[in-house]
């Protein structure tokens, strides 16, 4: 439990000096220093909506001393003294009491005969895997991709010399597609175990600061050390990780699951953890041929775009650009048409790379990536466009038709070696010659850019979104869409294109008992965060239902 003060606003100036902070947090609770025990920042945001008064927006914990002899009851009741201190003062909204209770799993009085099986190790595999783990399940995890230090070296190779490898890539691999990213923990979802989730990742690794910065991020380079130490807890309690294992084809009896086959052999189970990711195309058309209800659902294609990062750092903070205080700038932007078509933004990667993540053979697909510090040149997002089945069918596996399409159409135009296609954004927009030569930012794409002209790999309504975007954004921006910045195509694996529809209660798949799909590849999750969430929302399903195996 906590006393947390937030809209604690202080000048760059003042950021530097923690112990203001602290004490204007102190006052705004009316606490006496001697009655706290602990102090610690909660959550810490950037205010720049007034470029020449930008302001440090912090949430502060504290913690009341609690002397042995009082007892929890006694503490808490001094906790709600404090707030009766505030409740008249115009501070008092912004003091509160937080309590944050453990993460706790219940189990169940069901017999298990063999370990519950992972599909996938990415977040939602991986988180499942741990609470499993934890809890004496002994999990079998198989990962279609090589183990993370292999993965790096096949990645490696490819953007290097162009050697595709369909299975150890950066879609597949220990960690899943979120190794090969900014390693963002920006979330949407409201859900007490994004706390526990946050805990973990620093447990076995990642910064502090993802705690409380506003937008927190690990880093591709720090997020791989975390994904090794996870798994080597999962491994020391009990459970198992077998890469470049694929699941080929789940085992059905009378409506359950009672084994899986896969590249090495049969494994029998009763219960099937569903976590590929949202590029297992082979996966769900084999959940097809066994009548797994599927749904197709939309998701988004486009590009990505690049700037300077000095150009958005100016955009967004004016004459304060570059001060220590100020993190790398962010953005997100958005609009909606008449029709209620979107384009936005997304997966944002300040200081950052545009990198090659095919799947696939002689397609093209990109997606961004930053390490911790953030000190590339360039920043860069997808600038995509909502898609449905008007663009591309109502036939379950149509959208996954749909990005083949476009990603081998890249492919073509960037020269049929891997190389993307890419052209300046003042060239798109006027509708002119694709020309790389005047922009002064420079294409990061870790396999090489050809000049060419993207309005050819899209339908014209999502070009003519596009266009709009560019033009919105960079009125809301200004050097997001100048003359100075590129695009490089084509970004198409925004999120999975169908669903594995389950039930709501039980998590389990339509019908079928005892396979749980889950996380962004089944259409439940939208990031790192959420999709480890879910990985052990269904891992709590298979507790409640089973007695632990140790």
């Amino acid at each position: 439990m906590a006393i947390i003060v937030s809209q604690v606003k202080t000048t760059l100036e003042e950021s530097s000096n923690q112990d203001r902070i602290w004490e204007a947090a102190r006052k705004t609770a009316r606490l006496k220093p001697e009655e706290i025990e602990k102090t610690y920042l909660v959550k810490s945001s950037i205010d720049a909506r007034k470029q020449d008064h930008i302001l440090l927006v912090s949430s502060v914990g504290f913690e009341l001393k609690h002397p042995e002899e009082e007892s929890l009851e006694q503490l808490m009741r001094r906790e709600q003294e404090v707030l009766k201190r505030t409740q008249n003062s115009r501070n008092g909204q912004f003091v509160k009491i937080q309590h944050n209770p453990p993460q706790q799993f219940t189990v169940g009085n069901g017999k298990l005969s063999q370990p519950p099986v992972i599909v996938g190790f990415g977040p939602a595999g991986m988180f499942a895997g741990l609470a499993l783990a934890r809890m004496g399940y002994c999990p079998v995890i198989l990962e279609r991709g090589a183990d993370v230090d292999s993965r790096v070296e096949a990645v490696q190779q490819f953007w290097k010399e162009r050697k595709l490898s369909t299975e150890s890539n950066v879609q597949f691999g220990e960690g899943g597609a979120g190794t090969f990213s900014d390693g963002k923990l920006t979330t949407r979802i409201s859900d007490p175990r994004c706390s526990f989730i946050l805990e973990e990742m620093i447990r076995h690794g990642a910064p502090e600061e993802i705690r409380y910065r506003q937008k927190p991020h690990v880093g591709t380079d720090l997020l791989r050390n975390v994904v090794k130490n996870i798994r080597q807890e999962i491994i020391s309690l009990g459970g198992s990780v077998h890469f470049n294992t694929r699941m080929e084809e789940i085992i059905l009896k009378d409506g359950k699951v009672t084994a899986v086959r896969t590249t090495q052999g049969e494994i029998p189970t009763q219960a099937v953890v569903l976590a590929v990711g949202h590029s297992a195309r082979d996966t769900f058309e084999m959940l097809l041929q066994k009548q797994v209800f599927l749904e197709p659902k939309p998701f988004s294609v486009g590009v990505r775009i690049e700037q300077r990062q000095q150009v958005i750092d100016r955009g967004l903070y004016g004459n304060h650009a570059g001060h220590p205080a100020l993190p790398k700038g962010e953005y997100q932007l958005s609009w909606r048409n008449e029709e209620e078509r979107g384009v936005y933004t997304f997966c944002m990667c300040p200081g950052g790379f545009v990198v090659a993540s095919s799947s696939e053979e002689d397609t093209v697909v990109t997606n961004g990536m930053s390490e911790h510090a953030r000190d590339a040149e360039n920043a860069n997002s997808a600038l995509v466009v909502s898609v449905d089945g008007k663009d591309f069918g109502s036939d379950v596996l149509a959208g996954i038709a749909f990005q083949r399409k476009l990603e081998r159409e890249a492919f073509c135009l960037g020269g049929r070696d891997y190389r993307a296609p890419a052209q300046s954004v003042q060239s798109f927009l006027e509708k002119s010659t694709p020309d790389l030569s005047k922009p002064l930012t420079t294409p990061s794409f870790s396999c090489g850019v050809k000049e060419a002209n993207l309005r050819e790999a899209f339908p014209e309504q999502i070009n003519q979104m596009l266009e709009q975007g560019m033009r919105r954004f960079n009125r809301r921006l200004p050097g997001f869409a100048d003359q100075d910045a590129v695009i490089t195509g084509i970004e198409t694996r925004t999120s999975s294109p169908v669903r594995v529809t389950r039930n709501p209660d039980s998590l389990q798949a339509l019908g079928i008992h005892g396979l749980y799909p889950c996380g962004e590849g089944a259409g439940y999750a939208g990031g790192i965060v959420s999709a480890a969430v879910d990985g052990v929302r269904v891992a709590e399903q298979i507790m409640a239902l089973y007695q632990p195996l140790q």
